[in-house]
């Protein structure tokens, strides 16, 4: 459906019924988007596989998928989010400019 595979920036969740943990990450990532994912579980399995092979920018378990903090770069993949991402480390090397000078007496 619709609902289930674009991204809807509002009060609405999406339910599907699945066979699985591995049908339930190819449905995750089976959409052009890709802000943000994520996953409640109690196997540390799951959870670790989840976070490697989602395709999400933020990829978050057993929380909510809004909210971030806003030291640490953020933004989405695929057709998600929009330029670089500009917050944290990627943010120092986006705004710098490298230049080595030299100078004698």
């Amino acid at each position: 459906m619709r609902i289930a595979r674009e991204e809807i920036f509002g009060p609405v969740a999406s339910i599907t019924r699945v066979r699985d943990f591995d049908e339930a990450l190819q449905v995750s990532n089976d959409t052009e988007f890709g802000l943000a994912a994520g996953i409640c579980t109690t196997s540390l399995r799951h959870a670790s596989h989840f976070k490697r092979h989602a395709q999400a920018g933020i990829v978050k378990v057993n929380q909510a998928t809004s909210g971030l903090d806003y030291h640490l770069p953020f933004g989405g993949r695929k057709t998600s989010s929009y330029g670089p991402r500009e917050q944290g480390q990627y943010a120092v090397d986006f705004y710098t400019v490298i230049k080595t000078a030299y100078t004698s007496a």
